[in-house]
């Protein structure tokens, strides 16, 4: 299926979910926030979040500084 994640097209297998799509980006598991279609998705419940084709990924890395 197509998804795109940080305005990028992606293709990922059919049955991907929100973790397959940060595996995909080599994405950290902490420090990262994810939403779907605009809406945040809760870390616990990545691992049973699943993605449907169009899908708009947004992955975000807390970044500190000043």
């Amino acid at each position: 299926m197509q998804v795109w994640i940080n305005g990028e097209r992606r293709e990922l297998a059919a049955d991907a979910g929100v973790l397959d799509a940060l595996n995909m980006l080599g994405a950290p598991r902490s420090g990262v926030a994810v939403a779907v279609d605009g809406e945040v998705v809760p870390r616990a419940d990545w691992p049973a979040t699943r993605l449907e084709d169009g899908a708009r990924i947004e992955v975000l890395t807390a970044v500190q500084g000043g």
